[in-house]
C-alpha cells in the first residue's frame, strides 16, 4: 500500500483519497517572471512522477498547478522594461512549458493563473471578513492570525517565535506583526482590480487558497511544493482556507527538498544560479538525451533529501543512463542462437516487486532505479547465453513500463545514440558509414558472421541501423 510522508502529521501515512480511485492533488507553481531554475525543476518532477504512479496504480488523478501572474516581482521587472506585466507573464509562461517539455513534465490537467479568478479571490476575502478573521485598514485587507488558533500546526511554530514572512510588508497599522494582506490597495501604476475595498490585487496566499478550492473543492487530497513554502504560505493558506470552508483543506502535505551547488545552496547573490534552459543549452549532448540525464540525476535522491547539483553528478546520471542504453541497443540486436526464458521471467517480478515496493515506500525514487539496475544486471549476463526475440522484446518492454513511472527509458537507442559511443555517430561521416558496411558485407559473403555482428552492434551502437535486402546487399539509416 502507498505511504507518504505528511508534513503535517510528521509521519509517513497510508495513502487513502476521499474519493476511491481518484486523487485531488493542488501544487503551487512559478511565479512567472523569470526563467525556471534547478529548484523549479526539482520540484516540478517530483510532483510529475507522483502523478505518473498514482497512476501506475490505478488512479485517476486530477492535477492542478497554477501559474503566480500578479506580483511585486512581475511589476518591477515590467517597469524595468517598459512593458506591459502581461507580456513578461506571457513570456515566462511559454518558456516554463518549453523547459517542462524537455524535461519531460507533462502539463497539469488545469494551470490556472491568479488574474483570471478575482471574483473566487475576493469572494474568499469576503467570506474571511463576515467570519471577523479578517479585518480592514483602509483599501488593505489583512486576515488576524491570533483568531486562527491552530495556526502553526504545518511549520511546527510557536505563534510567539513566530516572525512575519519574507513577502509580508511591515505595516504598523496591523494588530499584529504575523497578520497576512488578503488584499493591497493599488498603488500608482501598479495594475488593479475593482474590489469592495477599493482598486487593488491580491495578496500572494490567498491566490492559491482561492484557485484550489475553485478547482478541487473545499477539502482535496493532497497539496505540495517545495520546502521553502511550508513557512509562512501553505501555513497562511491553511489558515485562510480552513478559516473560511470550516473544513480540513487538504489532507496530504508533501514537500521536496531543496537543491545545493557543489555542497551551497543555489543563490543568485553566490552566483550558482543555474536556470533550466543553461544546463540544456551548455551540454553537449541533444535535448531528448539531456532531458533524459536531468531527470535521472534528479530522481537518483529522494525528494525530501537535499540534492547536491555540480558536473561531476551530472556526469555520473549519463554514465548509467549509457549502462541501460547499452543494454538496450543489444536487445535491439538480431537474435542469434535462443535459449528461452533462462530465468529472465523471474528477473522481471523480482524488478516489478522491487521497484512498486520503493515507490510505494513514499515515492523511494533511488530505490526503485536500483531495482532497474538490478534487472539490467541480470538481462546481461542471460543475453550472453542468448535469449529469443520474444523475450528480449519482453524485457526492452519491461524497462519503457517501469522507466515511463519515472520518465525514463522511453527514447530509441538511435535517439540516446550519444551516450553509447561518446558522439552519436555525429563523428562519422557517411562515406565511412558505407566503408564499415561494405566491411561487414565482406564479412557475411565470407560467413565470418561474428565479424559481421561485431560491426553491426558498432554500428547501432552509434544509432545507426543496418537493413539487410533480400539480395544480399545493405542499406542503412540514422
Amino acid at each position: 500500500m502507498l505511504k507518504l510522508y505528511n508534513t503535517l502529521s510528521g509521519r509517513k501515512e497510508p495513502f487513502e483519497p476521499l474519493t476511491p480511485k481518484l486523487v485531488k492533488m493542488y501544487v503551487c507553481g512559478v511565479t512567472v517572471y523569470d526563467y525556471c531554475h534547478l529548484g523549479h525543476a526539482r520540484s516540478a518532477l517530483v510532483f510529475d512522477v507522483i502523478r505518473r504512479y498514482l497512476e501506475y496504480a490505478g488512479y485517476r488523478v486530477e492535477f492542478v498547478k497554477n501559474f503566480t501572474d500578479v506580483d511585486d516581482k512581475i511589476i518591477k521587472r515590467a517597469n524595468e522594461q517598459g512593458v506591459s506585466c502581461e507580456t513578461i507573464t506571457t513570456k515566462f509562461i511559454q518558456a516554463y512549458h518549453d523547459d517542462m517539455g524537455k524535461l519531460g513534465v507533462r502539463p497539469a490537467s488545469i494551470e490556472p493563473k491568479a488574474t483570471e479568478h478575482m471574483a473566487e479571490i475576493i469572494r474568499l476575502t469576503e467570506r474571511l471578513m463576515e467570519k471577523g478573521l479578517a479585518y480592514r485598514i483602509d483599501g488593505d485587507v489583512y486576515f488576524e492570525v491570533a483568531k486562527y488558533p491552530a495556526y502553526g500546526r504545518l511549520s511546527k511554530r510557536r505563534l510567539d517565535d513566530m516572525q512575519a514572512g519574507a513577502r509580508v510588508d511591515v505595516d504598523e497599522r496591523k494588530r499584529s506583526p504575523m497578520d497576512f494582506a488578503l488584499w493591497k490597495s493599488s498603488k500608482p501604476g501598479e495594475p488593479a482590480w475593482d474590489s469592495p475595498w477599493g482598486p487593488g490585487r491580491p495578496g500572494w496566499h490567498i491566490e492559491c487558497s482561492a484557485m484550489s478550492i475553485r478547482h478541487l473543492g473545499d477539502t482535496f487530497d493532497i497539496h505540495g511544493g517545495g520546502m521553502d513554502l511550508i513557512f509562512p504560505h501553505h501555513e497562511n493558506e491553511i489558515a485562510q482556507s480552513c478559516g473560511a470552508t470550516g473544513q480540513e483543506f487538504a489532507r496530504y502535505w508533501i514537500h521536496n527538498g531543496f537543491v545545493q551547488i557543489n555542497q551551497e545552496k543555489m543563490s543568485k547573490s553566490l552566483g550558482n544560479f543555474f536556470t533550466i534552459r543553461e544546463i540544456f543549452e551548455k551540454s553537449e549532448w541533444p535535448a531528448p538525451e539531456t532531458g533524459e540525464m536531468l531527470r535521472y540525476f534528479l530522481l537518483a535522491t529522494h525528494y525530501r533529501g537535499p540534492l547536491d547539483f555540480s558536473d561531476q553528478s551530472l556526469a555520473e546520471a549519463k554514465n548509467a543512463l549509457n549502462g541501460f542504453y547499452d543494454l538496450f541497443a543489444r536487445l535491439d540486436e538480431p537474435a542469434g542462437s535462443s535459449s528461452g526464458d533462462p530465468g529472465l521471467g523471474q528477473a522481471m517480478e523480482r524488478c516489478q516487486a522491487g521497484f512498486q515496493a520503493a515507490m510505494d515506500d513514499d515515492v523511494n525514487t533511488p530505490m526503485a532505479i536500483a531495482a532497474l539496475q538490478g534487472l539490467r544486471g541480470d538481462a546481461n549476463k542471460l543475453l550472453e547465453a542468448g535469449l529469443s526475440l520474444d523475450v528480449r522484446m519482453r524485457v526492452r518492454q519491461a524497462f519503457r513500463g517501469l522507466g515511463a513511472v519515472l520518465g525514463l527509458f522511453q527514447l530509441n537507442t538511435w535517439q540516446f545514440s550519444a551516450g553509447l559511443s561518446g558522439h552519436g555517430g555525429r563523428g562519422l561521416t557517411d562515406e565511412e558509414i558505407d566503408a564499415k558496411v561494405r566491411a561487414r558485407n565482406d564479412a557475411r559473403r565470407r560467413k565470418d558472421f561474428k565479424a559481421s555482428d561485431e560491426i553491426r552492434r558498432e554500428l547501432a551502437a552509434l544509432g545507426i541501423i543496418i537493413e539487410d535486402k533480400p539480395d544480399g546487399t545493405s542499406r542503412w539509416k540514422r
